[in-house]
């Protein structure tokens, strides 16, 4: 009976349990109170979004259906060649242009803006269009980009970038090189005059944008920097898209078409709208045409057709009027499990609702899909007999709800994270005193609440993403993760300031998602119009079919031509010390352009280590040209006679001056120049504008402003940040060179040589600057440093890999010192990649007419914009050639200040020996810094022992006897201006 009793009991116990595990929700062994998600307003996490500054558009548009506003009845006209002002005259003027008279030409690659006025007589809901042609400037490749305010204020955010396309055309036939590899068409503008609505630039929305404007008189204004004429704007109502039940039963007496399967090669489109989009060498034994070996362009997309908007158009012609399906082959296989989101148009206009966003699901490989509802019947789109268009055009639109709140969730969270570091008074958990107890209710008032919503809000969240994406993925899956973690950690709220960087790791891990979510990849191999009578082709490869092409692929792989031995001898042989990815793209792009403008062939080889480079001299290989060398390589090259003096060539005097004086200092040798700047990094002030904005501090512009920073800084338990190893800022801001003028000897033995070697020390000494930090971009990321001073590598990390920072944070020019004249001196290298021609080559005139097309303008603009679009921010290309930069999709603030601190850009020269500079420099820091000794002292050792090293070398290579007398001068130019030019006034 005992036995009995207990068995009852156990049961009894577990039956309560049970009921409290249901009670509390299933997530696992948490304990915590789960609020209802069904509630959830993720408007009550806007109070922790500082920085947001307008609302986002869907927003405001839902405020304005709340409000009753109706789409307009009627239209207004503004003519574009009668503008209220405009910001120049000459450059923004009324004129001629593509076939139409009395339009307004903006013939100008600089900001500026033009100004209307109009007025309407209903207070409604518009839609804004334009008529426009982009004017066809050599080099412009960019979209035309508008910030549009309605009375001097954007009604949403989405108002700061308005997008009007290009239209472009790849060249046919495809061309092939001697190698058999197809050559990649050159893409060209064949815009014309067109009338399109106003639409996100970020793709965010699949209808175009509507605008509430009241009855009255009224200004709109477009501020961009991209050449454009206009003859018009148009206020007009919106168009009305019925859904697919509408449509079918207005056509229910229309016959499905019957017949043959019309197929169109995906490759072989008509248009695009940003050259960005590529055709790719797909090897799938079903891919047509069949991959054999070499470079074969039979598909189109991938991972250069997944950014906002993009938009692919074919043309085709139906036999008959009647009912058609629509069909792709295609590979949507970037991110697993992940739905991609297309705009699908006929003859330019949405044919039903279920068009606006529809989903390509995730599959392993290559698939047919046939247009299709939920239900997996087909859409039937009615066609008349003749010709038609097909697009296809990226969209976000699904997931744009999920992206909106996903930002406000990680400023949440990042005020959570604010408020238990600011009263823990510390910035990991490593150092957190873990001998306190914590009360909740009473040192963190409504924290724990907070975070209850913010696990609700990823639970909602995942809800709503697994709807738009049809089944569960890696995001989805991750917010549910993250909930039961949060959760997990209400249970036991005592240890929650302990677990502080939990928060900061789900934060990043949200902004990895939100990056994630705006890549919409899709692959196309065939387009099919399917005729509604007719059954769908087969579109994927039989399993003999797929066992035989691997075999294949498998017997061409041992084809490799990317030998540094086995140079051709009869093309161009170019190495290139990059990556990969890199290389191939530049044998792309000199295929594509430089080949056929020219005639002559190039072979690009991939240069792994350096130091193969004299090696290979030695074993007789020699290229022509080498890419992407350290700037110290081409004057150590130059003094043993390997290098071509490029100042002696035809065109240097025209090809100097599009560089910064300061950069062709390390390239200057003996009264020649041995190499040419290629790419540039940049020293700017790293910091966080929300940090900025709570301490109510002001970005420093000069070292003193920096040191009264530090206290606040450092009272809040962060830093200021500075890499110990840069030493160039310090000396050139207060005028020290570091050799004299006849570049024999060190400059470090002067009064302002030790005034900056004392500024360097002292910011490590008395300033308590960190010596040692293992990543600026984490502590920047998580706020335990939201300033420093770092290059191009740390913008690029942000950009690409923390988007959870987004609009957080900004770059501004460095500190500097005050002149007697009031301007602030900025100096600063940043070190760069250079370019050289070798004088054992044949083939030095058509080397040298190779660097000068590589490093013009519309070369550099066209490979970073293709390297950009094919991997993404992470591969900006920081090029050399300011025009070029221009171009490239940079922040239009960030670029102002990049230009800005280019203009102080100086690198230091390379002298015989100067590899000791660096050295005994280092060592100087040392032993001042983690050492005792006097900063004066540790600085004269230091140009004592530069001058022995110089005056050894300068012997060796016949710049001084043997008793140490100079027998010529090596004459460094002197750099001591800012740079006008980058201005384009020199």
């Amino acid at each position: 009976m005992k036995k009995k009793q207990y068995w009852f009991l156990g049961l009894g116990v577990a039956l309560v349990a049970a009921v409290l595990y249901l009670s509390l929700g299933s997530s696992g062994s948490d304990n915590a109170t789960v609020a209802s998600t069904t509630d959830v307003r993720f408007e009550d996490l806007v109070a922790n979004y500082e920085y947001e500054q307008e609302p986002y558009y869907s927003d405001a548009l839902a405020k304005w259906q709340e409000q009753g506003y109706k789409d307009a009845s009627s239209s207004v006209q503004i003519e574009a060649a009668s503008p209220l002002n405009e910001s120049d005259e000459q450059l923004i003027h009324a004129g001629s242009y593509g076939g139409k008279s009395n339009v307004l030409v903006w013939n100008t690659a600089k900001a500026g803006w033009v100004e209307y006025s109009f007025e309407t007589t209903e207070s409604a809901l518009y839609e804004i269009h334009a008529s426009y042609l982009p004017l066809k400037e050599e080099g412009r490749k960019a979209a035309i980009q508008w910030d549009v305010t309605i009375d001097g204020k954007r009604p949403f955010r989405e108002a700061s970038a308005i997008a009007l396309y290009r239209t472009w055309e790849d060249a046919r036939p495809i061309l092939t090189n001697s190698d058999g590899d197809q050559i990649r068409p050159r893409s060209t503008d064949v815009s014309e005059w067109s009338d399109k609505p106003f639409v996100d630039a970020g793709g965010a929305y699949a209808e175009p944008l509507k605008w509430y404007i009241p009855s009255g008189k009224h200004t709109i204004r477009l501020q961009g920097h991209e050449p454009v004429a206009i003859e018009r704007l148009s206020l007009a109502p919106a168009t009305a898209i019925p859904t697919y039940k509408e449509v079918a039963d207005q056509q229910s007496s229309v016959p499905a078409a019957d017949g043959a399967v019309i197929t169109l090669q995906a490759e072989d489109f008509d248009y695009k709208n940003d050259p960005a989009i590529k055709l790719f060498s797909d090897k799938n034994d079903r891919s047509v045409p069949r991959y054999a070996g070499r470079i074969l362009y039979n598909t189109v997309g991938g991972l250069r057709w997944l950014e906002q908007n993009q938009e692919i158009t074919w043309s085709f012609e139906v036999p008959k009027t009647g009912l058609y399906k629509i069909g792709f082959r295609a590979l949507q296989n970037t991110i697993a499990q992940k739905t991609s989101f297309r705009t699908v148009r006929i003859d330019g206009q949405v044919p039903f609702k279920e068009f606006e966003a529809y989903g390509f699901r995730y599959g392993a490989s290559w698939e047919g899909t046939v247009l299709q509802d939920a239900n997996e019947q087909p859409y039937l789109v009615k066609l008349e007999q003749g010709k038609h268009t097909l697009s296809l055009a990226v969209t976000l639109a699904p997931v744009k709800s999920t992206l909106i709140d996903l930002e406000r969730l990680n400023a949440h969270l990042d005020a959570i994270d604010w408020d238990l570091r600011t009263v823990t008074g510390s910035n990991s958990k490593k150092t957190l005193d873990r001998n306190r107890s914590w009360d909740m209710a009473q040192d963190f008032p409504g924290l724990t609440d907070k975070m209850k919503l913010a696990a609700d809000a990823m639970t909602v969240l995942s809800k709503r993403l697994v709807a738009a994406n049809g089944s569960k993925d890696s995001i989805s899956q991750g917010l549910d993760t993250s909930a039961k973690d949060l959760r997990s950690l209400l249970s036991k709220p005592e240890e929650i300031p302990y677990n502080v960087d939990e928060i900061s790791s789900m934060r990043e891990k949200f902004g990895t998602f939100i990056e994630t979510l705006m890549k919409q990849s899709l692959q196309l191999d065939e387009v099919y119009i399917i005729p509604g009578a007719t059954q769908p082709p087969k579109m994927t490869a039989g399993l003999f079919s797929t066992v035989w092409g691997s075999i294949q692929n498998f017997g061409y792989s041992f084809d490799t031509r990317d030998s540094l031995r086995d140079m051709d001898q009869n093309k161009l042989n170019v190495w290139v010390q990059r990556g990969r990815d890199y290389v191939d793209q530049l044998q792309q792009l000199a295929d594509e352009t430089f080949t056929p403008e020219t005639g002559i062939e190039v072979k690009v080889n991939l240069l792994p280590n350096p130091a193969l480079r004299p090696m290979s001299n030695a074993a007789g290989v020699q290229p022509d040209v080498a890419l992407g060398l350290m700037q110290d390589l081409p004057v150590n090259y130059a003094i043993r006679g390997s290098l071509v003096d490029l100042s002696k060539l035809e065109g240097f005097d025209k090809l100097y001056p599009q560089f910064s004086p300061g950069s062709w200092l390390p390239l200057y040798y003996n009264g020649g120049y041995y190499g040419v700047p290629e790419t540039q990094s940049f020293q700017v002030l790293y910091y966080r504008k929300d940090i900025f904005k709570r301490l109510g501090l002001e970005v420093p512009q000069t070292w003193d402003e920096v040191y009264d920073l530090l206290p606040t800084l450092q009272q809040n338990f962060m830093n200021f940040y500075i890499n110990p190893k840069e030493f160039a800022t310090y000396f050139y801001q207060n005028g020290v060179d570091f050799y004299e003028p006849g570049g024999l000897k060190s400059a470090l033995d002067t009064p302002a040589a030790y005034k900056a070697f004392k500024q360097w020390t002292d910011l490590f000494n008395t300033y308590a600057i960190d010596r040692e930090v293992s990543s600026f971009y984490q502590h920047f990321r998580n706020g335990t440093m939201p300033v420093g001073i770092s290059d191009y590598n740390m913008y690029v990390q942000l950009a690409a890999a923390a988007p959870e920072l987004n609009g957080r944070w900004g770059i501004a020019l460095l500190p500097g010192v005050k002149q007697t004249d009031g301007t602030i001196a900025r100096w600063a290298g940043g070190g760069q990649r250079t370019g050289v021609i070798f004088e054992r080559s044949d083939k030095q005139e058509e080397a040298w007419k190779f660097l000068q097309w590589w490093l013009s303008t519309d070369t550099q603009e066209q490979y970073g914009s293709d390297l950009e679009a094919m991997n993404g921010v992470a591969f900006r290309w920081n090029t050399s050639n300011v025009e070029a930069f221009r171009s490239l999709p940079w922040k239009q603030e960030d670029a102002e200040v990049i230009l800005g601190q280019w203009k102080w850009y100086k690198d230091i020269p390379n002298v015989p020996g100067g590899y000791f500079l660096d050295r005994e420099l280092g060592n100087a820091w040392t032993r001042s810094v983690v050492g005792t000794t006097n900063y004066m002292s540790s600085l004269e050792q230091a140009a004592r022992d530069i001058n022995r090293e110089l005056l050894r070398k300068q012997q060796e290579f016949g710049f001084a006897d043997n008793l140490g007398k100079p027998l010529k001068k090596l004459d460094i130019p002197v750099v001591d201006r800012p740079w006008e030019g980058v201005d384009g006034s020199e």
